[in-house]
Formats: structure tokens, sequence, C-alpha cells
């Protein structure tokens, strides 16, 4: 068993991170996790990731938001590095809710059964209001007081926000039925199962 690093810009994609890396059990093991508020932190720390990850596995997710495309961030953010082969850096396209949109089934199970899902989260602008706009029309009282912020509040999001859904992906969200609909989603899960048997095999 190898200790895996899960470095994330916010809860809610670490509790992402945590249910992905749960599939590549027991060759890797969450022992330590990093994050702050952004992506500016993760990227700020490359040369940290990069030295980590000569010791032990480091798995680093973002999000794309308003670049072109994955492999254009990660050109950004290596830069001048060469990050050593157990630094697993991928990109959620674009916010880490596209792919908790690409679940229907658990979706459906947060939102009921009105609405339109999209069948590729991963194309949309801002999955983020698109989750929020669906919470609003189609959710529970409990759910929408949770998700959707109170008129007037500065925040995008309802207080609950991180809290309903990071408890809603340890419980109902499925990554591999997510990874039908989201490619960006099931690349990190082929990326991470890679990571896990090259570990195994050192």
């Amino acid at each position: 068993m190898a200790g895996l690093a899960i470095a994330t810009e916010d809860e809610l994609s670490e509790v992402v991170a945590r249910r992905l890396a749960a599939e590549v059990q027991p060759k890797l093991n969450v022992t330590q996790t990093l994050r702050k508020n952004g992506f500016g932190y993760l990227r700020s720390k490359m040369a940290n990731w990069c030295q980590m990850a000569q010791h032990q596995p480091v798995f680093l997710l973002t999000d794309l938001d308003r670049l072109v495309c994955p492999a254009e961030l990660l050109r950004q953010w290596r830069g001048a590095f060469n990050p050593p082969a157990d630094l697993l850096m991928r990109v959620a396209v674009r916010e880490i809710e596209s792919w908790l949109l690409a679940d229907h089934v658990a979706m459906r199970e947060l939102l009921g059964y009105r609405g339109r899902l999209p069948a590729s989260p991963d194309e949309l602008p801002d999955p983020k209001a698109t989750l929020l706009q669906l919470a609003s029309k189609h959710g529970s009282r409990d759910v929408r007081a949770d998700l959707v912020k109170q008129t007037g509040a500065i925040a995008s999001q309802g207080i609950g926000y991180n809290a309903r859904l990071a408890n809603w992906v340890q419980t109902s969200w499925d990554p591999h039925r997510a990874s039908e609909c989201s490619p960006s989603l099931r690349k990190a899960r082929v990326r991470l199962q890679e990571l896990a048997l090259r570990v195994e095999q050192q």
C-alpha cells in the first residue's frame, strides 16, 4: 500500500478526489490532503508538488474554468518544471460540478425527476450555474435552502452548498456512471488507475 497525497482547490473537489481514490484502494491509500480556496494556491506550489511526488504519489485536481482546454492549462502550470511520473495532474472540464452533473441517477435523487439534465456536462460554459439553476427550479425546499443563495447574499451559492454536495458525493454519486457522460472524468479515472498500478509495481 502506498500513501497518496491529494491536492485540490476547495472542499468539494477534495471530496470528489477522495471518492476517486477510493476506487484504487488498497493500492493507493489517501494519507494527506492539501487545499486552500482557489487554483492560485495549487499553481503557486508546483515546485512543492514536484518535490513531494519524488517520494510519494500526488493527485492534483483543478478546474479548467475559462481556459480553452486541459492541455493548455497543464502546459502553463508545468512551465519550466519537469513533473515526475508520480505527480498526476487532472482537470475537471470546466468545473467539478460538471462531474457531479454527469451522474444522472444520483442527480435525480438529489434534485428530483423534473428538469432536463445535461447530456454532455463537460461542454457547459458554467456547470455550477447550471446545477444551481436546476436546484432552484426543481430541488426540494431543503435542497434549495442549502444550495441556492438567499436574496441579497454576496456568495454565489447557499451556505450549505459544500456540506450538502459533499455528503451526496460520499453516499450517492458514482464515478463509473458519471464517467459515461464526462470524458474528462473518464480520463482522470483511467490515469489514476494507471498510477496505482505503476506504484504497485515499483
